[in-house]
């Protein structure tokens, strides 16, 4: 039985776990092993510049986490060596990072045990399938330019007849 002092801070450290997956838009539990110092770092570097949180999770405190917030689907993941990578902004982000570290790294045995978005649990396939999706930013663009576009080609048509039948109005009217 450990002593009063390490168990409040296990219990802080539960609460704010709990409080993290509460409040995340996604979250993707990973098997670690196998990935070398070098593909750790730029792992870690690529989820920092996408405002992904990625750590090492004790798969106790976080089972007793995932059960505070509602997530006891997770306790049969929470196995082996795990990690986390979570996102409060874009639910895609870490599923996409996590996909596309999968495919750059064949060799390693670093592998999606599960997760969450928008507070439901979900399974392998669905993560890996959320990893095919462009990020949210790109999916604006798309849909911004996907509307733009006729309009944009309504206004060079317009521009066109008016320049065919404008430029000689243009020099009548300077005579």
């Amino acid at each position: 039985m450990p002593n009063a002092k390490v168990l409040s801070e296990k219990q802080a450290i539960v609460a704010s776990m709990a409080e993290q997956m509460r409040n995340a838009k996604a979250g993707v539990f990973v098997d670690y092993k196998g990935i070398t110092v070098e593909a750790d770092t730029k792992l870690r570097a690529d989820m920092r510049a996408n405002n992904v949180e990625y750590s090492v999770v004790k798969n106790t405190l976080t089972r007793f986490a995932a059960k505070e917030v509602g997530f006891d689907e997770l306790d049969s993941i929470l196995n082996g060596t795990t990690s986390l990578a979570i996102s409060m902004e874009d639910p895609i982000a870490p599923c996409r990072l996590v996909g596309d570290f999968i495919k750059k790294n064949p060799k390693a045995t670093f592998a999606v045990k599960g997760g969450f978005v928008e507070g439901k649990v979900v399974d392998v396939e669905t993560i890996m399938a959320l990893s095919e999706l462009t990020n949210k930013n790109d999916l604006i663009a798309t849909v911004l330019g996907t509307l733009n576009a006729p309009i944009a080609a309504f206004a060079r048509v317009i521009n066109a007849i008016a320049e065919q039948q404008g430029a000689p109005a243009a020099e009548t009217a300077a005579e």
